[in-house]
């Protein structure tokens, strides 16, 4: 009779370190290492994100949202497009829906007499609330695995990231 076949480790769990020491690769450059770990990260949060903020809003939709509580003002759907590092035509969909739900104000610019300006109404400010509070008591788990410290330091470290990568886009 066949054995069961074992699950195989998924790519992210899978750890180099079971390989025999005659056969391990030289380790990849460090900032590889942390950029590696930052992107699995990112795809493995923003799914977790997504089915904590369905059906109210998806992803991209709460992240515009997200950008403008923290940056305050107007914005066009190009200055929009480049910050979220999309087409203009997805930022123009992402605004339209969130415009139809009163999220997202849009008027014309007066300086461009085809560009439109976006800014947050009242009803955005308190959807990003609400989001960020489901966010929050869904991922509450995580505190717990590392001392408010450890994640405090981790936070500091990843803003100079962000702030690195935004200077050098």
């Amino acid at each position: 009779m066949p054995r069961p076949a074992r699950p195989r480790p998924s790519p992210a769990s899978a750890a180099p370190a079971s390989r025999p020491a005659a056969q391990r690769e030289p380790a990849d450059p460090l900032a590889f290492q942390l950029l590696n770990e930052i992107g699995i990260i990112g795809q493995l949060s923003g799914h977790m994100a997504s089915r904590l903020l369905a059906p109210g809003l998806n992803l991209s939709q709460f992240t515009l949202l997200n950008h403008f509580a923290r940056l305050g003002g107007e914005r066009s759907l190009v200055q929009l497009a480049g910050a979220m590092q999309v087409t203009k035509a997805a930022m123009t969909n992402t605004v339209g829906r969130l415009q139809v739900k009163g999220l997202l104000q849009v008027r014309p610019d007066p300086a461009d007499g085809r560009g439109k300006l976006v800014s947050l109404t009242p009803d955005g400010l308190a959807a990003r609330q609400a989001a960020v509070a489901q966010l929050g008591q869904g991922l509450s788990p995580l505190q717990s695995m590392a001392s408010d410290a450890a994640l405090q330091d981790a936070l500091g470290v990843l803003r100079l990231l962000r702030q690195w990568f935004d200077q050098h886009r």
